[in-house]
């Protein structure tokens, strides 16, 4: 398998070097050479900052839950390529996957301008949904939304837009009003939108879309914490007892997902299949409650273990995202070991804002294989925050692990956090090392 995987990177390594290049021409080509297999699949299709990947997660169970075939893409991936491509919460098989490269790359003409990376595994998806004939696909949006690769469907079922904040402002611009109008391009005529909570100036942009664009909306306010049900009834049976309980919309759920946040995530996927349930689609409060108990997303706010300690993991890749992060590990009531690397386009001091406190210990490393901010330079700008906090820089993830463990006690949570693909970089150590003890 791990050869087989390699041979993806291989695969699809040739078009790495076209970068992040937004815009829909060369998908739309390219997607028409293979027979335009997009048109012959029912999306819902999720923007936003932060939390569109677990409501992609939400989503994708609950809809398998009510018995419906479900295609879901999402990026980046943590591990493996395969990630990105599920069926029913399953990747797509390797052999499969590079049989489906292998024809979206075949189709390309030399002709017209070569495809982006991203290009070409988002064709490979919906050649795969079309081929599989999935009943719906939940399609997150890679980059902004206008011109991201995904957004070459007319008519959606439904578009969400999860949150608005700072983020890849070098491709969507320097403003929230700017950043938003770039995500608000995946709303279209007459098509129901699904609204999470915005800051004012993308409330502001995204108002004026959906009225231009008469799309019914829902704008989305977080679920409510609710006691757990006395007893066990038919809805409720398939969940677990430790899960914690809210209310949205009537309907009250599980939460198998970590984090304030998920209050509004998951409120946002309850609002999305109340939308598909007035088109028609059969999805029962049984369903939701199965589906929101069964979610699984790896990498964010995900307790693990490593060399036998306890380990939380987390992207918090941008500063809304760390505030997230930060507000759960308040309730943890302890100091926080925070093992971090950052990449060089991101915001690192309002990250560290958000993150960090006093009494906490910080262990820089670099982000393997991606442009990565400087440990060093990481370190003093920690240093301005707080000056007497302690900060060390390591070579690597395994030697900052090591560090953070080796001077570990009770009193310190260990974090890991500031980069998915720092977190998909461990969840491969992970992996190896569970492998060669298994092996043994």
């Amino acid at each position: 398998m791990t050869d087989l995987t390699s041979a993806i990177d291989i695969l699809l390594a040739p078009f790495h070097q076209f970068g992040v290049n937004l815009g829909l021409e060369r998908i739309q080509t390219l997607l028409a050479a293979l027979g335009s297999p997009h048109q012959s699949v029912p999306i819902i299709h999720v923007a936003g900052t932060n939390g569109k990947g677990s409501v992609c997660a939400y989503l994708s169970s609950m809809l398998s839950a009510a018995g419906y075939k479900v295609g879901r893409y999402t990026s980046p991936h943590l591990v493996d390529w395969n990630e990105r491509i599920c069926i029913d919460n399953q990747p797509i098989p390797t052999e499969i996957a590079l049989e489906t490269i292998d024809r979206v790359i075949a189709a390309i003409d030399p002709n017209t301008p070569t495809p982006t990376q991203f290009e070409i595994v988002t064709a490979a998806m919906w050649l795969y949904f079309a081929q599989s004939q999935v009943d719906i696909a939940v399609i997150e949006v890679g980059l902004g939304g206008r011109l991201d690769a995904t957004n070459v469907c007319e008519s959606p079922i439904v578009t969400v837009i999860t949150s608005i904040s700072l983020d890849h402002w070098q491709q969507l611009g320097d403003t929230i009003a700017k950043i938003t109008w770039e995500k608000a391009g995946i709303l279209k005529p007459n098509c129901p939108a699904i609204i999470g909570t915005l800051p004012p100036d993308a409330v502001a942009v995204v108002t004026e879309r959906i009225a231009a664009l008469n799309c019914p909306t829902t704008w989305v306010k977080p679920a409510v914490i609710t006691p757990k049900p006395d007893s066990i009834s038919q809805e409720t049976s398939s969940a677990p007892s430790a899960l914690s309980w809210v209310e949205f919309g009537g309907i009250r759920y599980p939460l198998a997902l970590l984090g304030k946040m998920q209050l509004t995530n998951s409120a946002i996927a309850v609002a999305t299949i109340d939308r598909l349930r007035q088109a028609g689609w059969e999805i029962s409060n049984a369903a939701v409650v199965t589906g929101m108990a069964n979610t699984q997303w790896l990498g964010r706010i995900q307790s693990t273990t490593w060399a036998g300690h306890k380990l939380l993991i987390d992207g918090a890749h941008n500063a809304a995202a760390a505030i997230a992060l930060r507000q759960y590990v308040d309730t943890l009531h302890t100091p926080i070991s925070w093992v971090m690397g950052m990449l060089s386009t991101k915001a690192h001091l309002e990250i560290f804002r958000a993150l960090l406190r006093p009494g906490d210990r910080l262990y820089l490393v670099p982000v393997p294989g991606h442009s990565s901010a400087d440990p060093a330079t990481l370190a003093d700008l920690a240093r301005s925050i707080y000056a007497d906090l302690s900060i060390d820089t390591y070579p690597d993830l395994i030697t900052g692990l090591s560090a953070a463990i080796d001077t570990a006690t009770n009193t310190h949570q260990l974090v890991l956090c500031g980069s998915l693909y720092l977190v998909g970089n461990f969840l491969k150590l992970q992996r190896s090392s569970w492998l060669d003890t298994s092996s043994d």
